[in-house]
């Protein structure tokens, strides 16, 4: 009896004492807002070197995020297709004028809902399609240009309605068009930038390249997908040009984040456009070149619904103006150094952005976040 007593004694210190290692801080992250504006479900990076200054045994596989509830925080370790971490992703709420404290223990973390997900789509022509929880995107790939009925040129919306990722179910039934409960694709691209594409310009010509010819996934995470899309060299205006397109996605956002990397010989600078096509019917509009911000609220789609698209960048020099077929964003472009911009959606059926007013004040907000961004620290 005696022996059983100690047993359990000797078992419960040790229980004691592991517990108390887990709960023990190892390192702790201070993000700060100093905005007047309360950040959402943001997903915030933190470098991983500096996780690592602090912490440097720690088991990329056993460790924990806590809140100052000791509650696990959603994170995933950004790679950006290199072997080692970069970032540690955490997605939280930061209020106006305020910092949340999170701490990095060890422990098995549980597994966090998937927000994100891409891929290519060798069954529907080499589509490569992407999604998070609030909204679905696809760029078409080589094989559909063999069908010029079918051909279109820039960044596809998919509707969503459901927080669930939605791309493979229905690749599988094959039924884009109708709304089945989860959204669908009604929102038309063609031979445009469609929802946000990019492209060179020169006088009033629109140079667009063909489909892109390879594809390379950096991040397939819970909280943020990142890819690469590259393309066949073309001609500009005389001048042979190719592209690489790195686009990301998190967790609760409405806008990709996009670096398209141009290289072309000489030093002069190329002019580019960032595009969203026009309806035939009147839709509601914004140019707002000195904030960078571009929104549409396209007319009603009949029982469809309404898609609000947007685009935002950082450029001094950007001149915006509606065609007769598209909104324009122009800016310049130098080779080897990427233009950086964002481009999304929202859809009125998810009945969360439901009007042009509450579209522009969120591509608004999204500007104002970008040029006060979260201040993060490792102790």
């Amino acid at each position: 009896m005696k022996k059983i007593l100690l047993f359990l004694w000797v078992a419960a210190g040790l229980q004691t004492t592991l517990n108390a290692q887990t709960k023990t801080p190892k390192a702790s992250i201070l993000i700060q807002n100093a905005s007047k504006q309360k950040r959402t479900a943001a997903v915030t990076a933190i470098p991983w070197e500096s996780v690592l200054a602090k912490y440097p045994g720690i088991d990329t596989a056993n460790f924990k995020v806590l809140n100052t509830a000791q509650k696990e925080v959603p994170f995933q370790l950004e790679f950006k297709g290199l072997r080692t971490p970069q970032h540690l992703l955490v997605q939280i709420d930061v209020p106006a004028n305020g910092s949340v404290k999170l701490t990095i223990v060890p422990g098995k973390a549980i597994k966090p809902v998937q927000k994100t997900f891409g891929r290519y789509i060798p069954e529907r022509k080499d589509d490569f399609a992407w999604e998070n929880d609030k909204v679905a995107f696809r760029m078409y790939g080589k094989a559909l240009e063999s069908s010029p009925k079918e051909n279109a040129y820039g960044i596809d919306v998919w509707g969503k309605r459901v927080s669930r990722m939605v791309l493979n179910e229905r690749y599988k039934r094959g039924r884009y068009h109708e709304d089945l409960g989860d959204g669908n694709d009604y929102y038309h691209v063609g031979l445009t930038l469609g929802a946000g594409d990019i492209a060179p310009i020169s006088g009033d010509k629109i140079y667009y390249p063909l489909n892109y010819r390879t594809w390379k996934i950096l991040d397939q995470g819970a909280l943020r997908f990142t890819f690469q899309l590259s393309y066949e060299n073309w001609d500009v205006a005389g001048k042979l040009v190719k592209v690489v397109k790195t686009i990301s996605l998190d967790a609760g956002s409405h806008l990709n984040r996009v670096e398209a990397n141009y290289e072309y010989p000489g030093s002069a600078d190329l002019p580019v456009v960032v595009g969203i096509i026009k309806r035939a019917e009147p839709g509601t509009i914004l140019l707002n070149e000195r904030q960078g911000v571009m929104g549409y609220w396209e007319p009603q789609h009949g029982a469809d619904g309404t898609m609000g698209i947007g685009v935002i960048l950082s450029d001094p020099k950007l001149q915006m103006k509606v065609t007769k077929e598209q909104l324009l964003a122009e800016t310049k472009a130098q080779s080897g150094s990427p233009v950086v911009y964002y481009n999304g959606a929202a859809w009125d059926k998810a009945g969360e952005i439901t009007t042009a007013e509450a579209w522009f004040a969120y591509l608004n907000n999204f500007k104002q976040a970008l040029e006060q961004p979260l201040k993060v620290s490792v102790q």
